[in-house]
């Protein structure tokens, strides 16, 4: 494995052991999920793993965890890991998954962790794990997380509402920015634009693509945090113009004629960084081996999750009552790539164009890079976010070396074989986006001094 090498601030500090010890809400009661059903296919990739052979050195220190998520594709394979039995097969076998009601919600409950009724960790946007862990979003309280895996891939888009048909707003914006910018005078407000929460993932697409264009989120438009259900209402009545928005949304933007899809993120920036599996470091600390095998059984079902002859038991499983509570028709088209696009783009069909979970076009999806925490920290710094907080390069590359433990990822693909999938390097290289603009992990500083458009 190798690391960047130690030259001057502009480099990305990584060194693998140094660390010690979206969307969219989707209708459906909390509550725990069911045990793994009892009628599942009993045959090939669709068998539910039940055997338990565990050596005493693997042996989790306690089988008991509580993760929380939200009803949306990003969550399928802690799912799966808990409906196909591949927690228990690594000894987790009271793995809780709660639902979560949103985002804020998510971050509640971890601050007050699971003996305070509370969750241990879940799913997360991105960089939620290294905000809380510095206490920038839960007023002051740090909680050391540690980030373990990318849950998947892809599986998000841009919605535009269906009174901006015909005016341009596609992947390239730069035609349509003048629209954009001069909605006031058609319309006595700016164009409004939603996402899930503010500062992470969904909103960094959204800024990314606006700013590509040459329209400035910040100064030329409304860029709000608005709950899914108020913001698809307002693209509806004409009072919300866009949303970052998540599968299986894209699907339902078109099919219920809300709107269209300017792009999707696989088209923005083809295979990358999504949601991950972040875990509260007290946790883990008390619980390496028991977090090594919750990682073990996240990796074996998000393999199984990629099999295109297990998407249909997939959508089954999570479009049920106790998870996504959705038809499952809804998500049947994402998981094959095919989306609908509207306002007269060709349609995608494409499986390497929705959500991935284990390999995508370039290499592994699971493993939690540090350069792609980099760029989410990077986007923080352009963009001004918590400037009191993370203000410079040195302070990115400590909290990324305090918060990613892509070691524990490596030694338990290591005990569980999956050799042949470890990555080399803590850096997946130079990431290219629709634009043109490369995002280099050794010079970060080179990046942002190219970028047109932003507060830094």
């Amino acid at each position: 494995m190798s690391d960047f090498p130690h030259v001057s601030r502009r480099k990305f500090l990584a060194t693998a052991g140094a660390t010690a010890a979206t969307s969219i809400l989707l209708k459906g009661c909390l509550g725990n999920p069911p045990e793994p059903s009892s009628n599942s296919e009993t045959s090939g990739d669709s068998k539910v793993a039940t055997d338990i052979d565990i050596s005493p050195e693997q042996m989790p220190e306690t089988p008991k965890v509580k993760l929380g998520y939200i009803p949306i594709v990003e969550a399928a394979a802690l799912v799966i890991a808990k409906e196909k039995g591949f927690f228990a097969k690594y000894g987790m076998t009271e793995v809780e998954l709660s639902k979560q009601a949103n985002w804020a919600a998510a971050r509640d409950n971890v601050t007050i962790g699971s003996e305070g009724g509370g969750i241990d960790g879940g799913q997360w946007q991105m960089p939620m794990p290294h905000l809380i862990s510095e206490g920038i979003i839960t007023n002051g309280q740090k909680i050391p997380m540690y980030v373990l895996a990318q849950l998947n891939t892809q599986g998000n888009g841009i919605a535009i509402a269906g009174i901006h048909q015909g005016k341009g707003v596609s992947l390239d914006l730069s035609g349509a920015a003048d629209y954009i910018k001069g909605f006031p005078a058609n319309e006595g407000r700016k164009f409004k634009a939603a996402h899930t929460f503010p500062n992470v993932n969904q909103d960094f697409w959204i800024r990314y693509w606006f700013a590509a264009g040459g329209v400035n989120p910040d100064t030329d438009i409304d860029l709000l945090a608005v709950p899914p259900a108020e913001t698809v209402q307002g693209m509806r009545n004409g009072t919300m113009d866009a949303f970052s928005t998540g599968d299986p949304w894209p699907y339902r933007i078109i099919a219920e004629d809300i709107g269209h899809m300017a792009a999707l993120t696989s088209q923005i920036w083809k295979f990358h960084p999504e949601e991950y599996l972040a875990i509260r470091g007290d946790w883990v600390d008390a619980n390496p081996k028991a977090t090594k095998a919750i990682l073990k059984a996240l990796m074996e079902a998000q393999q199984w999750c990629d099999k295109d002859a297990n998407r249909p038991e997939l959508v089954k499983l999570v479009s049920g009552r106790s998870y996504f509570n959705v038809p499952p028709e809804i998500l049947e088209p994402p998981y094959k790539g095919q989306y609908k696009m509207g306002d007269g783009k060709a349609e995608i069909d494409d499986k390497m164009m929705g959500p991935l979970y284990w390999k995508d076009g370039i290499g592994n999806v699971s493993y939690p890079y540090k350069s792609h925490d980099l760029w989410f920290l990077t986007e923080t710094l352009r963009w001004g976010f918590h400037r009191d907080k993370i203000s410079d390069f040195d302070t990115v590359n400590r909290i990324i070396n305090e918060v990613n433990r892509e070691d524990l990822w490596r030694e338990a693909a290591k005990e569980a074989g999956f050799d042949a999938d470890i990555p080399e390097s803590t850096s997946r290289g130079v990431e290219t986006f629709f634009d043109g603009v490369t995002f280099d992990p050794e010079n970060p500083e080179g990046y942002l001094d190219s970028l047109k458009i932003k507060k830094v």
